[in-house]
């Protein structure tokens, strides 16, 4: 157990979590940790070695509190002091993986350095390349060249056959015209749980974007894993308007879980790179 202030952190198999306090610190921290642990997840391809990293960024601020430059921003500076771990240790943690793991961090070496780190902070995470720059430890033009780069490579990669289960017609729409645009092939649309299974089943994609509340009130999180159970490892991206909610290290997490309302790249990044590193761990609904 790792005390942050008044706060504690507790690490116990997979599961983190940092319990509410007082002081300044741990409360800024504490509600910024579910975005670090999601970006430290899908970089990582894995909750455990994403976990890992995190818990290695508190206990860096609980052994040095100066390392938390606050004068980027609280969230910059919680990511900062996670890259530098990152960036020094330079591969993921479980150099033991296999399966999907494993495959993903073989596709991972094969990529220009810093590019993916790039790319997830700035379109899954939200910030602008002058903070991305101040996380990196470089300039905003460095930034743009890595951000190119990461697209042209994770584009190149591979393309393949998208379900998307999405119960908002509009949406659905939406999402249906950016993938195909990225030159992948839409299986279908599903609605509800029972919609989502039978195109699943016959259709059997590559690559798997669900909404997690349905048209019927069914679980986008049970249809999922449902599929998964018949046809095996498929990447998942979930899209959310409570990412928090899903990100507490109580159980099995998504690896790209995207907030709505979205953005055009978040969805584009998020599919290249699921479809480019085939990360398959899920949530158990």
């Amino acid at each position: 157990m790792l005390e942050l202030g008044s706060q504690e952190f507790e690490k116990t198999g997979d599961k983190m979590s940092l319990s509410s306090g007082t002081t300044d610190l741990s409360a800024l921290i504490g509600a910024h940790l579910p975005f670090l642990r999601r970006y430290a997840r899908a970089l990582t391809g894995s909750q455990s070695s994403g976990d890992a990293y995190a818990a290695a960024t508190l206990e860096a601020i609980l052994q040095d509190r100066s390392v938390f430059e606050t004068g980027i921003g609280d969230k910059a500076g919680l990511f900062k002091v996670f890259h530098t771990i990152w960036a020094s240790s330079g591969a993921p943690v479980a150099v033991e993986a296999e399966g999907a793991e494993a495959l993903a961090q073989k596709h991972m070496a094969k990529l220009s350095p810093n590019t993916r780190e790039a790319l997830l902070l700035h379109t899954i995470e939200d910030f602008n390349t002058s903070e991305v720059a101040a996380i990196m430890d470089t300039d905003t033009s460095e930034v743009e060249t890595l951000l190119s780069t990461a697209r042209q490579e994770m584009s190149d990669a591979v393309s393949g056959r998208v379900l998307i289960i999405e119960d908002e017609a509009i949406i659905a729409m939406d999402l249906e015209a950016l993938v195909a645009e990225m030159g992948h092939r839409i299986t279908g649309v599903a609605r509800t749980h029972t919609e989502a299974v039978q195109l699943g089943k016959s259709e059997r994609p590559d690559l798997i974007l669900a909404d997690i509340q349905l048209a019927d009130n069914s679980s986008g999180i049970d249809a999922v894993n449902e599929l998964l159970g018949e046809l095996g490892e498929r990447p998942v991206i979930f899209i959310t308007a409570f990412p928090e909610r899903l990100l507490t290290g109580e159980r099995p997490e998504p690896a790209f879980l995207i907030s709505k309302p979205y953005r055009e790249d978040q969805v584009r990044s998020a599919v290249s790179q699921a479809m480019f590193f085939a990360s398959t761990e899920t949530l158990k609904g």
